[in-house]
């Protein structure tokens, strides 16, 4: 058996396939493996992952020279974002110039088998601007170390931790019809009165002084919902991401069920996380030689794991702790935790605080503090100067808050988005699976098909208004407005056969909910 080969309890049948690759790379005959920056599962023989890369590389290429391919039109500039094929569907995702990232789905008979291909390229975008986030681009890693091994350290242990919130069980369970009505990559924003709000404007001109005169960000969350933020949007979703998986009270809490809507599994049982986590650790010992080519990497770099389960904790001062960065120099001491902001390229510092339902998160530039000691001192401030803030915000906030169902509306399971502020909200996840499996195909469907005319707006630089109506075999009622970058999808249940009712129905809900935005006047 080869060292890279196929090992006993691999599966080379393995339902979906990911990889990340370097079009600069490996195009030397007899160096094609250098190209491979990540791929799972990492236990493949290296002819079946080079077979998977040939074949994108080669549907890259193609694409981008042809004008028309099976109706589908494309241009030198915009490469293909999905192949599919009989058995598979290829989604492709340009993280980077030349840096692709390919998820390959196996299609089946099995019933929870369908999905949105928009659905999966979200999960890739997120992976990436959450490494981003963490570990600067990918290209910046490749030339810091041209071998390469830098960068496929990095992504193999960042890419493997995110995985193993997908799985459900012992099976990776990827985005399908059941999460119709969630919107990856936006955040969920909690709702609040004159009076909280203006104590929120409080807290962060607080936090800000406590950075004496250095520029800083912050954001604010209740639960799993974002309160209020000072950061661009980008920015502002990765960290808020970042945040619902693992630092909010929710994902602190082991083992507890989330009503979150970005949470992507049940941790409750999510019994193979674990074991996904620490298997990546003997698959690269099992594999690791000598070779920076090798695809998962090299033992011999430092990696920060920051999506490695468990290992936030609440100190007895109310902040949020770590070892995940390793410890201070010539110390045990934890290292500080540290981002990279992607609208200003600037490493910060990043001082989570939580009481109860509350959880604050400042970002203070690397450069502008004095090493530890600049650290301890900004904490100090914190406690001195904002944490009587936050426990009066936290319980203003607590006092207005309607639980897990507070945006729930009777008779309708819904979905806003609002995509110039990457910001949704949706019927709570509990509510939606009182929907029939029916009605969440149908559903999704609809949202293929406004995916289709969206791309198609997007390619004639025409963003265009949009309506469709539908009713279901089950007589449900299916409908998706779009305008002014804000879209509605909704399902009605149970509802009057004829179409007036279905969109009156929308009207009130736009008029009451949406301020209008929807409404056909």
């Amino acid at each position: 058996m080869s060292q890279m080969g196929l090992t006993p309890g691999s599966n080379a049948n393995e339902a979906m396939k990911l990889c990340v690759f370097d079009l600069r790379r490996g195009q030397t005959e007899g160096q094609e493996l250098d190209k491979i920056l990540f791929f799972y599962p990492a236990d493949l023989a290296l002819s079946t992952q080079l077979s998977v890369i040939g074949l994108s590389e080669g549907l890259i290429t193609f694409t981008r020279h042809l004008t028309v391919v099976s109706c589908r039109i494309f241009s030198p500039d915009a490469a293909c974002e999905v192949i599919e094929a009989e058995m598979h569907s290829h989604v492709f995702y340009e993280a980077e110039p030349d840096i692709w990232m390919v998820m390959v789905a196996e299609k089946n008979k099995e019933s929870e088998a369908i999905w949105r291909i928009d659905a999966l390229r979200r999960v890739l975008k997120e992976v990436h601007s959450l490494f981003v986030m963490f570990h600067g681009p990918v290209r910046a890693l490749i030339d810091k170390e041209p071998t390469g091994g830098l960068a496929r350290t990095h992504l193999y242990y960042f890419i493997m931790d995110f995985l193993s919130d997908f799985f459900i069980g012992r099976k990776l369970q990827l985005p399908n019809f059941r999460d119709s009505l969630k919107e990856r990559g936006t955040v969920q924003m909690l709702t609040v009165g004159r009076e909280a709000a203006l104590e929120v404007q409080s807290l962060v001109r607080v936090l800000e002084s406590c950075a004496g005169n250095t520029r800083c960000h912050s954001l604010t969350m209740f639960q799993d919902l974002l309160v209020s933020t000072n950061l661009s949007p980008i920015d502002t979703v990765s960290l808020f991401t970042y945040a619902v998986l693992r630092l909010t009270p929710l994902a602190l809490s082991s083992g507890a069920s989330s009503w979150s809507y970005s949470r992507k599994g049940n941790t409750a049982c999510n019994t193979s996380a674990g074991a996904l986590v620490a298997n990546s650790d003997l698959i690269v010992d099992q594999y690791y030689n000598t070779s920076d080519t090798n695809p998962v990497g090299n033992r011999n770099y430092h990696v920060v794991r920051p999506l490695q389960h468990a290992k936030w904790s609440k100190g007895k001062d109310g902040f949020l702790v770590t070892d995940i960065w390793g410890a201070k120099v010539n110390s045990l001491m934890p290292a500080s935790p540290t981002i990279w902001l992607h609208q200003t390229d600037e490493k910060m510092y990043i001082f989570p605080y939580q009481h109860r339902g509350l959880t604050v998160i400042l970002l203070i530039p690397v450069s502008s503090i004095n090493g530890e000691q600049g650290i301890a001192l900004v904490k100090q401030q914190i406690l001195e100067n904002a944490s009587m803030k936050m426990f009066k915000v936290e319980e203003k906030l607590s006092r207005g808050w309607g639980g897990e169902n507070a945006y729930h509306v009777s008779g309708y399971r819904y979905l806003l988005v609002d995509g110039d502020r990457f910001v949704s909200r949706a019927s709570p996840p509990g509510k939606v699976t009182t929907l029939t499996k029916e009605s969440l195909v149908a559903l999704s469907k609809l949202r293929e098909e406004v995916d289709s005319e969206k791309s198609r707006a997007k390619r004639d630089n025409c963003e265009k208004d949009l309506e469709i109506c539908t009713r279901g075999k089950n007589n449900a009622w299916f409908i998706a407005r779009l305008t002014r970058g804000k879209e509605l999808y909704m399902v009605l249940e149970k509802a009057n056969e004829t179409l007036l009712y279905a969109s009156d129905a929308v009207e009130k809900f736009s008029e009451r909910y949406c301020d209008g935005d929807f409404s056909l006047d």
